[in-house]
């Protein structure tokens, strides 16, 4: 029997993290059955992430492991985007219509209505999924904008009410929506944002104050982690919908609320994720080429980048405890600095890998040029920094607080007085240590690579892209449009797709129940 994939309709999607884990999952199905889903529609404000939503949304048009040779030429640089799109015409036609840069609004609302109607059609299974922007939400966010003139009357509050107006509209049988930890203790007016969030949620209808809410069967919350057996009926607590990704298989420290919705008039209960361990830093980018960082504010040739560095033994170190143990690692890394030269490599070999994460990432045997993979510059002082601390880190196995450098090293900062160092600036430069999972890897990263360095001292540099796009699990395949720093903030703002592969793979069997259902 032919069964046809369920429809996704993705809001504010970013680059794609949760479609592209929705489009990875199997649910069981042979290779002779389509995948369960189908990303019918991704909705994003963002020009750069809808042009990296458009190239992947191209890319699935050709089934698994059929994508045209022109895309592999693409992502080498060889051929360029209209040369790609136009060797295709009709699947980038698709791809085109399937990918809306348009910023969720009051305005666009009839707009947004008919894109939707027109990719369901008559499908009545199918799942909305998205996470509307968190700045607002976030620990972080809310310590910088709270002083700000109108924070309490920031739209950013209430974008996910753009979120109600599709479930409002559309009625899906189940929506997955996705936000910060940070909510579950965020105020607005004194009142809890995830108790109000939650109450519209379970009534979209009457939260928008719509004539038909009596008519409405409303939907029921689950928790996708949580390890208590809850009744049927039972609302979940707020930290319920947490989902801590490292313990699922990501690479990565990453705690999120997921929140997932199963209209009520649909008897229908989810599974839960499972636990699954994750593979370390050093699992998932250590067989990546070996490259140096580049050098700002003077020539960048490796030699240059050498001496730079090397200026860190002709400081005083001294007031730091095992400092000397520290300098001895590096003294031993310099011949490996010798031997580096390029700042970026795109020699790719694929592996055969045991972990789950990993053959999500490098599941690709026709890939042999690896994108993204090419280091950012910093100043000499910050690659002395950075060459110090990866070198603590290979000694102490863990990264070091900033009270740990010597004072040669502490950056000259307002916010870092040379007697006492602020609490909230210990983290300043952060080592990912190579056997144990990331930390979150957040929009920040394309800022400044601080909290983002490498654990080899030898490269004495921050992640490249492809490093970062690799601990959030997005496949080596996935292409990010748009310039370096545009790139870092997509894959920061991403779900990680393994994680959303997981979740994809309980709503797929919710989906599948209601047909047995009836």
């Amino acid at each position: 029997m032919h069964i046809p994939p369920y429809p996704v309709i993705d809001l504010f999607a970013g680059c794609g993290g949760l479609g592209e884990g929705f489009s990875a999952v199997t649910c069981g199905r042979n290779d002779n059955t389509p995948p369960p889903f189908c990303v019918g529609l991704s909705i994003d404000k963002d020009r750069w992430a809808c042009r990296t939503l458009r190239l992947r949304h191209f890319f699935r048009e050709f089934p698994a492991g059929q994508a045209p040779e022109a895309y592999y030429e693409y992502l080498r640089g060889r051929i360029d985007e209209v040369q790609l799109y136009g060797g295709f015409p009709d699947e980038a036609e698709r791809s085109q219509r399937t990918v809306q840069c348009i910023t969720l609004s009051p305005e666009h609302h009839g707009t947004v209505r008919r894109l939707i109607a027109d990719q369901l059609g008559t499908a009545r299974k199918w799942v909305l999924i998205g996470g509307p922007p968190c700045q607002a939400y976030s620990v972080a966010g809310r310590a910088r904008m709270k002083n700000m003139p109108g924070f309490a009357s920031d739209v950013r509050h209430l974008l996910y009410r753009e979120y109600l107006q599709i479930l409002a509209d559309h009625r899906p049988p189940v929506f997955v929506m996705e936000n910060v930890k940070g909510l579950t203790s965020a105020t607005l007016e004194g009142q809890s944002m995830i108790a109000r969030i939650m109450s519209d949620l379970m009534d979209p209808q009457a939260a928008l104050k719509r004539q038909a809410a009596r008519s409405a069967p409303g939907y029921r919350l689950h928790a996708l982690a949580s390890g208590e057996s809850q009744l049927f009926n039972e609302i979940p607590e707020a930290h319920d919908f947490v989902v801590r990704a490292e313990q699922h298989g990501v690479p990565q420290t990453r705690h999120r609320v997921f929140i997932l919705g199963i209209r009520r008039d649909l008897q229908v209960r989810p599974g839960t994720l499972a636990r699954r361990n994750p593979p370390t830093v050093g699992d998932v980018i250590g067989d990546l080429p070996r490259i140096r960082s580049g050098l700002t504010g003077s020539s960048d040739t490796p030699a240059s980048w050498r001496t730079a560095i090397g200026a860190l033994a002709d400081q005083d170190l001294s007031d730091a405890v095992g400092s000397r143990e520290i300098m001895q690692q590096l003294e031993a890394g310099a011949a490996g600095r010798r031997s580096l030269s390029e700042r970026n490599a795109d020699a790719y070999e694929h592996r055969e890998v045991s972990h789950d994460a990993l053959r999500f990432i490098m599941s690709d045997s026709r890939l042999k040029h690896i994108d993204g993979h090419e280091s950012r510059a910093h100043m000499a002082s910050d690659l002395r920094r950075y060459a110090y601390v990866a070198g603590f880190a290979k000694v102490h196995g863990k990264s070091p607080k900033l009270r740990d450098l010597p004072k040669a090293l502490l950056p000259a900062h307002g916010n870092i007085p040379k007697d006492g160092i602020p609490s909230q600036f210990e983290d300043r430069f952060k080592v990912q240590i190579a056997d144990r999972p990331a930390s979150t890897v957040t929009a920040h990263i394309a800022k400044d690579g601080h909290y983002y360095i490498h654990y080899d001292p030898v490269q004495c540099r921050s992640l490249t892209v492809r490093e970062a796009a690799r601990l959030q699990t997005f496949p080596d395949n996935f292409k990010f449009e748009g310039p370096r720093t545009e790139q870092y903030r997509q894959i920061g703002n991403a779900v990680p797709p393994y994680l959303a592969s997981q979740i994809g793979e309980i709503v797929g069997e919710v989906l599948d129940a209601i047909g047995r259902k009836g």
